[in-house]
């Protein structure tokens, strides 16, 4: 669950991380978040079709003349590979689509959210790391239901040439990393825009609190400053604050040893990497893991200037047409794309992702009409989650 607190002390201005970055920082060129959508005589004969796309069935073979539109795209960083990959294979099956690389933008979530809510973004389709986003920070006024599409879980993605890192696993990752962090930093996320930020600090925490005698700090505390629950900033001697678009390189060329990352991104990069237990890697939902996960948070710098608390979640992926879309049958005719025995095959190639098909929704009755055979409610346990 998130905690949004009514109000922050004078003086409360946590130091060294960065803020998130103001809306207008997001958006230059405008045109790479805002496509115009032309749309002419929505109307189109026969059952099934969604803006030029025949649901569940193959695609006429032809360009319809009454329909057509740009379909944009908002999503997570991580999803910078395999989304256009849906893309193209979402234009080829609908006559009169298109979705250019200049009308997606892959960002960090909180950033996504936040560019919504300012009115900044106009988009087709928003995708977050992390479903409790959608429920919380854009129902009811910017979209009426998500659908949880896909999990991957974390692990830590490094470079092999370093030696420290020699005979890793699961097991002594955290002082293979702790050696190697005398070579070369760890990578970190602004916890303030991005879910993997606060992710790999839950995954410290967890490693420590279930391996290393119940202290939450015996791996975090090497890495941030600020107690368990208090605004964590990266201690400046092995840490180093960067942005996921450039990770993966950063990690290949040794400027940083490694990352606590997503799985789904450590395969799309061909990056070596180690899995940490199901818990620590946030992809447990079992009744142990839910009251591991209910004992720690971490609190990030909220889109108001306030502090948030986070707790952790196991890592779910989850989809929206804002309800200010361009053009939300295109939209909605993506995520039955992404929900598709082919999109399950694009998500889950090398392991990236587990799909998640049905998919979960967490207002099944808002959902489209050509979507509804397509979802399920959210299981009992992420509902709880949600409050």
């Amino acid at each position: 669950m998130w905690h949004f607190p009514t109000s922050m002390s004078a003086g409360a201005n946590p130091p060294s991380m960065p803020a998130p970055k103001k809306p207008s920082s997001m958006v230059a060129p405008t045109s790479v978040w805002i496509v115009i959508v032309i749309v002419v005589a929505a109307a189109m004969a026969g059952v099934g079709y969604v803006a030029g796309y025949e649901l569940h069935s193959s695609s006429s073979t032809s360009c319809s003349s009454t329909v057509t539109g740009t379909l944009s795209i908002l999503g997570a960083g991580t999803l910078n590979t395999l989304f256009p990959q849906l893309a193209d294979q979402f234009v080829n099956q609908t006559p009169c689509a298109s979705a250019p690389p200049a009308a997606q933008t892959y960002e960090g979530s909180l950033d996504i959210t936040t560019a919504i809510t300012t009115g900044t973004a106009i988009s087709d389709i928003a995708a977050v790391a992390d479903y409790r986003l959608v429920p919380q920070l854009l129902e009811p006024k910017f979209a009426n239901y998500e659908i949880v599409f896909g999990t991957t879980q974390e692990v830590l993605a490094y470079n092999p040439s370093i030696a420290a890192f020699s005979g890793i696993n699961s097991t002594n990752w955290p002082t293979k990393l702790l050696t190697a962090t005398q070579t070369a930093p760890l990578g970190i996320w602004n916890a303030s825009t991005d879910p993997n930020g606060y992710n790999e600090i839950f995954s410290m925490m967890l490693q420590g609190m279930l391996y290393d005698g119940g202290n939450t700090s015996a791996v975090y505390g090497h890495f941030y400053s600020g107690a368990p629950g208090a605004y964590a900033v990266g201690n400046p001697a092995n840490t180093k604050l960067e942005h996921e678009s450039q990770a993966a390189n950063l990690v290949a060329t040794g400027v940083v040893s490694a990352v606590i990352t997503y799985r789904s991104f450590a395969i799309v990069n061909h990056m070596s990497y180690v899995a940490f237990n199901p818990i620590v890697g946030l992809i447990a939902n079992n009744t142990t893991a839910l009251s591991d996960y209910s004992q720690l948070s971490t609190s990030i710098i909220g889109s108001t200037g306030a502090l948030q608390k986070v707790v952790p979640a196991p890592v779910l992926f989850s989809v929206t047409v804002p309800l200010n879309a361009w053009n939300p049958a295109l939209g909605a005719g993506f995520i039955a794309l992404l929900l598709s025995p082919t999109g399950g095959k694009i998500l889950s190639q090398g392991g990236a992702f587990t799909p998640i098909s049905p998919g979960w929704t967490d207002n099944p009755s808002n959902v489209p009409a050509s979507l509804a055979s397509d979802v399920v409610p959210l299981p009992g346990w992420a509902q709880t989650i949600l409050g």
